[in-house]
């Protein structure tokens, strides 16, 4: 997948490259020939294992961290792409809830940190940094069930106020973005049902056809993204390129 919607040797930025969709990402950037380079931003360090790849480290929760990784990055000039795709919605004592019984405040209060706050901050300290020559885009992983309007089973209560927390932060983002730099989108993405850690549990019920490899789904996401333009900027858009309602 080659991205021609951006400038040539453009720059990339992803925010959880040793996560499933993310490392998948970093895989697919570095083979792009249009692509000069790939910050990859984790936890731990990352190895280079490309000669376009700029390994980087931040903790989301963090946020003197996540300011250290923008000097860091903006010193080669600015980004063309940040994408950030971090998330969570379970660990061992975090599980998506299926009643209003289950509400719990510890769970509320990581699925916002992770899932909201911790890309906003991101935000806070990028945006600025994007290009302003050509498009340039800001990205991060959302997902369908933050749509308040698509909502019909209910349940996941924190995960979904999160991810609809992220929906709106991305919108008003995009508002001031538009201000600031006309070339640039801000968008919040569904990458589908992927075949990783966070997914993995629910999978069950998901037709084999509807359930993507991390590879199949960022493949579908980066012709998302070479498509979409300024007027598209604070729209939540799914792997298929439909706009799902806030």
């Amino acid at each position: 997948m080659t991205l021609e919607s951006l400038s040539g040797g453009y720059r990339a930025a992803v925010f959880g490259a040793s996560g499933g969709i993310g490392a998948a990402f970093v895989s697919a950037l570095s083979v792009d020939p249009r692509c000069a380079a790939v910050y990859a931003g984790a936890r731990a360090a990352l190895r280079a294992d490309s000669p376009k790849l700029r390994p980087f480290q931040f903790d989301l929760e963090d946020e003197a961290s996540i300011e250290r990784a923008a000097v860091e990055l903006s010193k080669d000039g600015p980004l063309d792409l940040i994408l950030v795709t971090t998330g969570i919605l379970h660990e061992a004592s975090m599980r998506p809830e299926k009643t209003w019984r289950s509400l719990s405040p510890a769970a509320f209060n990581r699925a916002f940190v992770v899932n909201a706050i911790g890309p906003a901050l991101i935000a806070k300290h990028l945006l600025g940094h994007l290009s302003m020559r050509d498009k340039a885009v800001f990205a991060a992983l959302s997902a369908r069930v933050g749509s308040i309007a698509d909502n019909r089973l209910g349940g996941w209560h924190a995960y979904r106020a999160s991810k609809a927390a992220l929906n709106m932060l991305i919108r008003t983002l995009s508002i001031e973005l538009a201000v600031r730099n006309k070339s640039a989108v801000c968008i919040a993405l569904h990458p589908g049902t992927v075949d990783t850690g966070l997914s993995r549990p629910f999978q069950a019920g998901v037709p084999p056809a509807s359930l993507f490899t991390a590879a199949q789904s960022v493949l579908h996401l980066l012709r998302v993204i070479d498509r979409l333009g300024p007027a598209q900027s604070g729209g939540l858009f799914a792997w298929d390129g439909a706009e799902i309602p806030f």
